[in-house]
């Protein structure tokens, strides 16, 4: 069973006891939260699809931790004009553990 989830602007596609990286979330390590924007869910009887929300779905995740992501290297040139811009950035992610699927009746 797994589920296609709208987390912070983000469909992210999830499974019961798998770790996601989501944009970061404003809560704290070993919160429990109920994601209830579920687009899309996939389970033995059938596939249930949104519009745009499966109604009565629903994920439950604990928060794991917060972190930041590997360096990107943004550079800009432009030939001939001697224009060189290099920037870095590291975006925060929240870890998440997802506990659970809870399937519609």
């Amino acid at each position: 069973m797994y589920a296609v989830v709208d987390i912070a602007g983000k469909q992210i596609q999830v499974e019961e006891g798998a770790v996601v990286r989501v944009p970061r979330l404003a809560l704290q390590e070993g919160d429990r939260q109920v994601l209830s924007q579920v687009l899309l869910l996939r389970t033995d009887s059938g596939t249930h699809v949104g519009s745009p929300h499966v109604d009565g779905a629903s994920v439950e995740a604990t928060v794991l931790g917060h972190g930041r992501a590997e360096k990107i290297v943004v550079f800009k040139i432009k030939r001939r004009k001697n224009y060189r811009r290099r920037n870095g950035h590291r975006q925060d992610y929240t870890e998440l553990k997802i506990d659970g699927i809870v399937a519609p009746n």
